[in-house]
């Protein structure tokens, strides 16, 4: 059996439960992909990207909706190794690539404000975005993952101090029609790591310039990696941490919250608190 197909074969047989059943569960319940959509499925070169990738092509295969799917990679300046990585990758798992490039990491990299990660992101997104949409597309597909998502909750609670989670869908606010999926949104980390594993499969981490230069800063002390330690601890104690965070983000009970937002609308609860006595 060729290579390619021993990988793909992984994710429906061997990873069925913990990988395929994840993504097709996120792809119907959130509504991701509907009949007829055009998707840019955005590779960044790591081991989730590329699953991601793998499995939208498993669901053009398999799936009983009919959609277009384009496998992207924007080129934001990676070294000449980094960038013959990705493109390897993409040769030994088969998929047919379009990269484009871009001068994010040069206009980043100037940059002297601490970590640029966030900026990066911003700008990153845009782009792929804009390319997307001149391919015609009406939706990108992202790589984030069910830890991802635990973690900026907890983020956002511990350093932000506000209540917000990551959503499995949102409408682009800079670009018309355009819509942001996140397929992979139920499937854990680990199980990602161990389908790469379990393929022989190497793929590239943070590629950037900024990281290349301050690896331990980055590494060590970044707040989501404290995050990440801090939840692999409490789960260690109880398997039901990491699902009870993320279960919290769909079990808000407003009742007991003193301000709310919607609609870019804060709300307190002295707004009702007195016409809610007099109600009963």
């Amino acid at each position: 059996m060729e290579r390619h197909k021993e990988i793909e074969r992984s994710i429906i047989v061997r990873f069925r439960k913990e990988i395929w059943r994840e993504f097709t569960r996120a792809v119907r319940d959130y509504e991701l992909i509907k009949e007829g959509d055009k998707v840019a499925v955005c590779i960044s070169g790591g081991k989730d990207s590329f699953l991601l990738a793998k499995c939208v092509e498993e669901l053009q295969k398999h799936g009983k909706v009919n959609f277009e799917a384009k496998y992207i990679v924007m080129n934001p300046g990676y070294n000449e190794e980094n960038k013959n990585k990705i493109i390897e990758n993409a040769k030994l798992m088969n998929i047919d690539i379009d990269m484009f490039e871009s001068d994010i990491f040069d206009s980043v990299y100037k940059l002297d404000e601490g970590s640029p990660c966030y900026l990066c992101a911003r700008m990153r997104r845009g782009c792929l975005y804009s390319y997307a949409q001149k391919l015609g597309c009406n939706k990108i597909a992202l790589g984030h993952h069910f830890d991802d998502v635990i973690e900026t909750t907890l983020l956002s609670i511990i350093y932000g101090g506000e209540i917000k989670g990551m959503m499995p869908k949102l409408h682009s606010d800079n670009f018309d029609n355009m819509e942001l999926i996140r397929p992979l949104y139920l499937i854990r980390e680990k199980d990602i790591k161990a389908w790469a594993k379990y393929n022989g499969l190497n793929f590239l981490n943070c590629a950037c310039r900024f990281t290349e230069k301050n690896n331990d800063i980055h590494n060590e002390n970044s707040k989501r990696l404290e995050i990440k330690k801090l939840i692999e601890s409490l789960e260690d104690k109880s398997k039901f941490v990491p699902y009870n965070i993320f279960r919290s983000t769909e079990n808000v009970n407003l009742d007991m919250m003193r301000c709310y937002k919607t609609g870019g609308k804060r709300h307190d609860f002295l707004d009702t608190y007195d016409n809610e006595r007099k109600d009963k």
